[in-house]
């Protein structure tokens, strides 16, 4: 917006109340000086003076709604009288405190001819014309200046006001932002915790469900799988409860309890006592040197996606491929037949978005799709730095 254009409101405040008292007693003051000075040889100009005093003290309102008019109004009327002249002070001072620059400029310039024109034909004997003509337009310069500044000093506590009510907002806003990114931090940390033992639990429970005469032996194992799973859930919840409670200012991802990468094998083992078939391609060999983010990341990938098939292809094989070197990252490939049923646990696919949040933090990407011949698939990418 051009600053030429633009016009700042009028302040309705208490504040404006000395300024327009300390303008109007300066007219008065020096309205009062140049009649007393004049009255002995204008003394047929009294009525005039008191009518045009009436009429100037009528153009207040005008120079409050239409500054420009009144001003200049006002102006004009100072050629003819001295009793106008508080008036046309008032003017240039409103007009510099509320508009732009150039029309208060304009108004003084008026009000300073009109006070060249009164001096021309009511002089004061005791004062030069030229003298008088500098007094005047030092007056009308000085209170198009103090307006300057009011009006300055109103627009720097008006973008001061408006710069602190923005920095609240955007203070109110990273705290909705903090609050929604711990509810997905402990949505993830939960999921991943309990939706993996959960299934443990739900695979050993069906396959004696579905088995009541199977060997006591084989009875014995789901039960004890079914126990080691409570169990280690209820130690996973509780680490993910020390986490959440922590005053540990770093990400999440970058929190140190947790398994990672080379708790992987026990994960398998896990997962195959409950009854699920697991091909692993692990030519990374032995547990290899990988940063502690991106261990714990690939972890809960993989946990994911073998819960994920316990879910949704129950008793399907499932293929488990990871590879990679330091430099060029880390990949995770898990995938398996689906099934016409696969949906039926209703699940909304919370698991992955949570796997493609987790991996976005450490600065990989996680994908999935189900190919032309209905095998479901996921892959992950996780940097690996040398």
């Amino acid at each position: 917006m051009d600053a030429a254009t633009c016009e700042v409101k009028p302040p309705r405040t208490w504040r404006s109340v000395p300024v327009v008292v300390t303008t109007v007693a300066i007219g008065v003051l020096v309205a009062t000086m140049l009649w007393s000075a004049t009255r002995s040889s204008s003394a047929g100009l009294v009525g005039v003076d008191v009518a045009l005093a009436v009429g100037a003290l009528a153009l207040v309102p005008v120079v409050v709604r239409r500054p420009q008019v009144g001003g200049v109004l006002a102006g004009l009327l100072v050629a003819l009288s001295p009793v106008a002249t508080p008036v046309a002070s008032f003017a240039v001072l409103f007009i510099a405190r509320n508009r732009p620059f150039r029309q208060a400029a304009a108004v003084a310039a008026v009000g300073v001819a009109g006070e060249a024109v009164q001096a021309l034909w009511r002089p004061v004997p005791s004062l030069p014309y030229g003298w008088r003509l500098v007094l005047m337009t030092i007056a009308y310069a000085a209170l198009l200046g103090w307006g300057t500044w009011a009006q300055a000093r109103n627009a720097l506590l008006a973008a001061l006001r408006d710069r602190a009510r923005r920095a609240e907002q955007e203070q109110e806003r990273r705290v909705d932002e903090a609050r929604a990114a711990e509810r997905s931090r402990i949505a993830r940390e939960m999921h991943d915790v309990l939706a993996h033992r959960l299934s443990l639990l739900a695979a050993a429970a069906g396959a004696m469900e579905y088995r009541p005469d199977a060997p006591p032996e084989r009875l014995s194992a789901a039960a004890g799988v079914i126990r080691a799973s409570a169990h280690h859930a209820l130690d996973e919840l509780r680490e993910v409860i020390t986490l959440l409670r922590s005053d540990d200012t770093e990400s999440p991802t970058d929190a140190p309890p947790g398994q990672t990468l080379a708790d992987l094998p026990r994960l398998v083992d896990e997962a195959r006592a409950a009854g699920q078939q697991i091909d692993v391609d692990d030519p990374l060999g032995p547990p290899v040197e990988i940063p502690p983010t991106v261990g714990r990341t690939a972890y809960r990938i993989a946990q994911e996606a073998l819960t994920n098939a316990r879910k949704h292809a129950a008793g399907q094989p499932v293929r488990l491929v990871l590879g990679g070197a330091p430099g060029s990252g880390l990949s995770i490939a898990v995938s398996n037949p689906t099934t016409p049923d696969g949906g039926a646990t209703g699940s909304a696919g919370t698991g992955l978005i949570g796997l493609a949040e987790r991996a976005a933090l450490t600065g990989g990407r996680v994908a999935h799709h189900v190919d032309a011949a209905g095998r479901f698939h996921l892959t992950a990418w996780l940097p690996w730095p040398t």
